[in-house]
């Protein structure tokens, strides 16, 4: 089961870059923390399917971007956009709400956690299985 994790907003803040630039941000808080991916990476992450950065956001008089903490990318149905944290897992926001938010007839869209899947099983042995063993 899904839990919401966060939001993702339109301010319609600027913040800079380490290049000194100027750069429209959507803004995504999750579990506390603040980023932000660039709107005209947004633009091209929903157009093809390519990743986007999704940078650390913080804000000192003006905002700034600052290092890598994840990638975004359009699922494979196209109905989202999941989110990869490093740090701290996987998460999706649908592409309709995010559209809303973009166009300004929305204020927020939920932002909701992919829960962990197992990678591995632990296969038991019944007791009718028969074991091999092995002797030097």
């Amino acid at each position: 089961m899904m839990q919401k994790a966060g939001y993702l907003q339109r301010t319609g803040n600027r913040a800079f870059d380490g290049d000194g630039n100027l750069h429209e941000i959507a803004e995504l808080h999750i579990l506390g923390n603040r980023f932000a991916i660039r709107l005209t990476d947004m633009a091209r992450a929903v157009s093809g399917h390519v990743y986007v950065q999704v940078e650390d956001l913080s804000h000192n008089w003006n905002y700034y971007l600052g290092v890598t903490r994840g990638l975004a990318q359009v699922s494979v149905s196209g109905k989202a956009l999941n989110i990869d944290l490093f740090e701290t897992g996987s998460f999706t926001v649908s592409l309709n709400a995010l559209r809303s938010v973009i166009y300004g007839k929305e204020r927020i869209a939920t932002i909701v956690r992919i829960p962990a899947q197992n990678t591995f099983r632990v296969r038991r042995v019944e007791d009718a299985q028969q074991k091999i063993s092995a002797t030097a």
